[in-house]
């Protein structure tokens, strides 16, 4: 009897068990039984759904308050630098082609020399560009036809503050340097130049012209 005890409790052991897997099976939500993906097995269960996040993810309170956007003032010219009798004002270094790349790449080699040389370098920019019909009249005909159509692109290094004994050699270097189909232009800065940069506006110009 006493060699029968103990698989008796084994048995009773086993059964209590099963029991308690069924019941425990029976208890959990579909949520947390075991899903089959292909041959791999992926819990389902999510313990997070009953649980506060705490801000997790969000991360706008630790950047700093922007301000708000303030609308865009007129452009307003800049006063001019009439130079004194030692060294110039602002001076505008114009180049002009009919490839856009080649002026491009000698206004960046004009304002990196400026750069090399401490001349200071008010502002670089580009202008409008330029379109222009070329017609031609024929020997025995009245109209014009339209032969070609030139476009002019422009670009501008403004400087001030050069020496009037570096000036000529600075001019020298830039000739020296510039390609074939690009003309150099150098010049006071006037408002004439500043306002050319503009849009103009033909329309508002006349109707302030009559309020006038």
């Amino acid at each position: 009897m006493s060699a029968a005890l103990p698989k008796v409790l084994c048995l009773k052991k086993g059964m209590l068990l099963k029991q308690m897997f069924v019941l425990s099976r029976a208890a959990r939500p579909r949520e947390s039984r075991l899903c089959a993906a292909g041959d791999a097995l992926v819990s389902c269960q999510r313990y997070y759904r009953a649980r506060p996040t705490h801000g997790i993810g969000r991360f706008k309170y630790l950047l700093p308050k922007e301000a708000p956007k303030k609308k865009k003032d007129k452009i307003q010219m800049k006063e001019i630098n009439s130079g004194t009798e030692y060294e110039y004002g602002d001076v505008n270094i114009q180049m002009t082609s009919y490839d856009m790349c080649l002026v491009e790449h000698f206004a960046q080699y004009v304002h990196k020399l400026c750069n090399r040389l401490s001349i200071k370098v008010n502002e670089s920019y580009a202008m409008p560009t330029k379109t222009n019909e070329v017609l031609f009249l024929e020997e025995r005909g009245s109209k014009m036809q339209l032969d070609a159509v030139l476009t002019t692109h422009q670009r501008v290094v403004q400087i001030s503050g050069v020496s009037s004994t570096f000036a000529p050699i600075l001019l020298e270097i830039i000739q020296s340097n510039q390609p074939e189909g690009v003309h150099l232009l150098v010049k006071e800065h006037t408002e004439a130049d500043f306002k050319s940069r503009l849009k103009s506006r033909p329309e508002l110009e006349e109707l302030l012209a009559q309020m006038n």
